[in-house]
């Protein structure tokens, strides 16, 4: 976490409940500790224990609580979420990408992709937004996508389309769950550096051509995506409803 994201603070999300998916490790990671520092009750969830383990360590004598959960198992889901105490807010942050020529794209990529990314993405907002409504909570749900749902990508076939779903996703259920006083929207940004996007976008071969492609010059950092998604979540964005965010440094504007 930076200073920057530190200073950020919404009052009115002090003693709400968040559910944050892919909580364990890069922007899920650094979700569960700036939500945390705005006195927020955590729901940190990840298929990875020893990530949770690793947040509970760091998050000792706070209000956090940890799932340890595969998001793509339909019928482990539904049961984890039924024990799950009313929230307020869910982070569809979980995602996975698999990198490849477009005609080399096999059933089983396609498949462990649109789990994570489109399926699993639809059933934890739907299980979410059915425990709002029932608790009458005028909730929040923000999906994690990307600028890659709306250009195209060299061999991020699978990513690319996946998150062209979620996108849409997100305007269906501003459609449907906007009446119930549930707002959605998604967030899109460029490349993050967290650990993992520092390793895999290191060679200046393959990030100097995207880098081009970006106004600002720079990719994003974490506390860069952090602080338009505490602002989502907030009062002062009661009317941002159904839309896709960028946090792109302007990439899809060219």
């Amino acid at each position: 976490m930076t200073d920057s994201v530190d200073e950020v603070v919404y009052p009115e999300l002090s003693g709400k409940r968040v559910v944050v998916t892919g909580a364990g490790k890069g922007i899920g990671e650094g979700l569960v500790g700036a939500l945390i520092k705005q006195s927020c009750f955590v729901i940190a969830i990840s298929r990875t224990q020893s990530d949770l383990d690793k947040l509970r360590e760091k998050y000792e004598d706070t209000q956090l609580q940890t799932v340890q959960l595969d998001i793509s198992n339909w019928q482990e889901v539904e049961s984890a979420f039924e024990r799950l105490d009313p929230f307020h807010y869910l982070i569809n942050n979980a995602g996975v990408s698999i990198v490849g020529p477009f005609l080399e794209v096999s059933e089983n990529d396609y498949d462990s992709v649109f789990n994570v990314n489109v399926k699993a993405h639809l059933h934890v907002a739907q299980l979410s937004a059915k425990k709002m409504v029932s608790h009458n909570i005028k909730g929040v749900i923000v999906n994690m996508s990307s600028q890659a749902s709306q250009k195209p990508l060299q061999d991020h076939t699978l990513y690319c389309c996946s998150k062209a779903a979620v996108d849409m996703l997100t305007r269906i259920m501003s459609l449907e769950l906007g009446p119930k006083g549930i707002r959605t929207v998604s967030i899109n940004p460029t490349v993050v550096l967290t650990q993992m996007g520092k390793m895999a976008w290191s060679d200046p071969v393959k990030s100097e051509p995207m880098l081009a492609r970006i106004p600002l010059g720079k990719f994003a950092e974490v506390s860069d995506v952090i602080k338009p998604v505490l602002f989502c979540l907030s009062e002062g964005a009661a009317m941002v409803h159904g839309c896709h965010l960028p946090v792109d440094g302007g990439f899809l504007s060219l």
